[in-house]
């Protein structure tokens, strides 16, 4: 295809207008799909690490001063999940006095 004359430009043109198009309905029905999953009571992405029960024993178990490498070995998860579950929850470390 030339894109130099007219009519290449304009051929140019309509294929990326269809294929715009097409990204967007391909979007809509994601949406879509995804809100009636989420009306059937399904949620997406990966399962939880930590349940709530355990994430309550472990903001105890910090609280009482338990170290944070000493609650991954115990409930073996990685620091970084932990950390990120601690900031979900919004723990914030106890202040030393």
């Amino acid at each position: 295809m030339d894109t130099t004359t007219p009519h290449g430009e304009l051929l140019f043109s309509i294929f990326g207008a269809l294929a715009q198009y097409e990204r967007a309905l391909t979007r809509e029905r994601v949406v879509a799909g995804l809100a009636a999953a989420r009306r059937r009571g399904r949620r997406g992405g990966r399962p939880p690490t930590l349940d709530p029960e355990q994430i309550e024993q472990i903001t105890a178990a910090l609280d009482g001063g338990a170290s944070k490498a000493s609650v991954c070995r115990t409930f073996k998860v990685p620091r970084s999940t932990l950390l990120d579950t601690l900031a979900w929850v919004g723990w914030t470390s106890p202040a030393k006095a």
